[in-house]
């Protein structure tokens, strides 16, 4: 997270968000109904878009890399965008307040929450960003004390896909590999470094690991399954395949459900030491405390089962 700003707006009322990770924060920070436009779909992410309609009357950009007269004529007053983008240089030039942001670990999303609550200059976007915090230190707190008595040489190994086709997984120094930990396991691909890495079948097969969690847009595993590679894998012959859950965004990549993929994935990874956690009802109470969205046990099971509002 750069923080890398223009001289900004008090109160901004049309932001373009840029990032697909960062609009989930300006949601739960309470600036839906500034964002005018957004990379975001609600074909792609439609829990967001049930959590805060108000987004269905933003400009859908066609690109992730909207031209400066794009932005100008949609009179934006400020522009999320991660560092990297091509067009931030140019949005600056033109006189546009562009933030540039990113995170790759909670540190730098808790960063990024303060920036943004800073930015949007509300009571309630600096409550919310208090409360998320403690909520994050204490949950993590809860997860360590359980899992304090396994060794880490005992912790299974847990691989995650984050695609199927093309196979990718996520290595050391993400936020996959951090939840991973926190939830008492072993980064199966933790000689990677990096997400969305590249990786043959064989390669899995040599890892071979306990667990395996498919990202919840991984796509389907049906076609890998056909042969004997993917079938004689550890977990696969144990029943240890999981599909994850998708909220406003997917929980185990960049957002703040992380505070929830933390609890999923501990459940998942041992169950034996979480059988009394009831994920339908933490969810629930996480979108209520942090979306001010009443979810019904319905919607939580949906949500936890990878599948879309009914």
């Amino acid at each position: 997270m750069t923080g890398v700003v223009s001289e900004l707006p008090v109160r901004p009322t049309h932001i373009a968000d840029l990032w697909y990770a960062h609009n989930e924060l300006l949601v739960m920070l309470g600036g839906a109904s500034a964002i005018t436009m957004t990379v975001e779909r609600e074909s792609m992410s439609p829990w967001m878009y049930r959590l805060a309609p108000a987004l269905r009357a933003a400009t859908q950009l066609p690109a992730t890399t909207p031209t400066a007269e794009t932005l100008l004529a949609g009179h934006v007053d400020l522009v999320f965008a991660t560092p990297s983008l091509s067009g931030v240089d140019s949005y600056r030039k033109t006189g546009i307040p562009t933030v540039g942001v990113e995170f790759h670990d909670t540190a730098g999303l808790l960063r990024c929450l303060d920036l943004t609550a800073t930015i949007l200059g509300t009571d309630h976007a600096q409550e919310v960003t208090r409360d998320y915090r403690t909520y994050l230190e204490e949950t993590e707190k809860t997860l360590a004390t359980r899992l304090a008595d396994i060794p880490e040489a005992s912790r299974p190994r847990v691989l995650h896909i984050l695609s199927v086709s093309p196979m990718k997984v996520d290595g050391a120094g993400t936020m996959i590999d951090e939840w991973i930990r926190l939830a008492g396991g072993r980064n199966a691909a933790e000689e990677i470094k990096g997400s969305k890495r590249p990786i043959s079948l064989e390669q899995i097969a040599a890892w071979n690991p306990d667990i395996i969690i498919l990202g919840g847009m991984s796509g389907d595993a049906e076609p890998k399954t056909d042969g004997p590679v993917w079938k004689e894998l550890k977990a696969v012959k144990n029943g240890k395949v999981y599909r994850n859950p998708v909220g406003a965004f997917p929980w185990d990549r960049y957002g703040t459900e992380f505070a929830l993929q933390i609890q999923w994935a501990a459940t998942v990874i041992h169950p034996e030491l979480f059988h009394d956690t009831d994920m339908v009802e933490i969810t629930r109470a996480f979108y209520r405390r942090f979306f001010s969205y009443d979810l019904t046990q319905d919607e939580a099971r949906r949500i936890l089962a990878t599948q879309p509002p009914a």
